[in-house]
C-alpha cells in the first residue's frame, strides 16, 4: 500500500515538474556581444570606438538597448535602421555609453548598429536582434486574461491534483473499512 501511495506521489511531482520545464528553459537571460577593432590601448583620444557591446542581444519592439563603446572620449553617435541616432556620452575614462529605444514598428530581425566617434570617421559594428511581439506586458495589473496554453496547462494540473487527492482517499478508505 505505502509502494502505490509513494509511486503516486512521485508520478504526480514529475508530471508537474515535467510541465514546468519546458517554461524555465525558454527563459534567456541578457547577453553581452562584443566586437571591434583594437581591444588594447588605453581609451584615450578619439581614435575610434574599439570594443563595442550591445545589453541586452535580443529586444522586442519598444524596448530600450543599451551601447558601450571604448575609445570615445568625446562622444560620438550610435545610428540604426530600428532605432534613431543616438548620442554616446563623452568622458576621460575612455568608455561612452548610450541607450536607445528601438521603434515600436520594428520588423523582427537582425540588425547592425553602427558606432561613430566625434572627430573620427571610423566606424565599429555590432549586430542585435529584434524578436517578434511586444515583450512583457507589465504593470497591467492584472486586466488581461490568461492565455489558451496557461488555461490548459492549469487544468491539467489540477485535474493531476483532484486525481490524486482522489486515489488517495478511495485507498484510505479501503484501509479504514477493513477494521484496521
Amino acid at each position: 500500500m505505502r509502494a502505490a501511495r509513494t509511486l503516486a506521489v512521485t508520478a504526480t511531482a514529475i508530471a508537474a515538474v515535467g510541465l514546468a520545464a519546458p517554461l524555465a528553459a525558454a527563459t534567456n537571460g541578457p547577453t553581452t556581444v562584443l566586437s571591434g577593432g583594437n581591444s588594447g590601448g588605453n581609451g584615450g583620444g578619439n581614435g575610434g570606438p574599439t570594443d563595442v557591446t550591445v545589453n541586452p542581444y535580443d529586444v522586442h519592439p519598444g524596448s530600450t538597448l543599451t551601447i558601450t563603446a571604448r575609445g570615445c572620449n568625446r562622444g560620438g553617435t550610435a545610428t540604426s535602421n530600428a532605432f534613431p541616432e543616438t548620442n554616446l556620452s563623452g568622458n576621460n575614462n575612455g568608455v561612452s555609453t548610450a541607450v536607445a529605444r528601438v521603434y515600436n514598428h520594428a520588423t523582427p530581425g537582425n540588425y547592425n548598429l553602427a558606432v561613430r566617434c566625434n572627430g573620427s570617421s571610423s566606424v565599429v559594428t555590432q549586430s542585435f536582434r529584434v524578436l517578434p511581439g511586444r515583450g512583457a506586458q507589465g504593470g497591467l495589473g492584472g486586466s488581461l486574461a490568461p492565455s489558451s496554453t496557461e488555461m490548459a496547462i492549469g487544468g491539467s494540473l489540477v485535474a493531476a491534483a483532484a486525481l490524486g487527492g482522489g486515489l488517495f482517499v478511495a485507498r484510505r478508505r479501503r484501509v479504514t473499512g477493513a477494521g484496521v
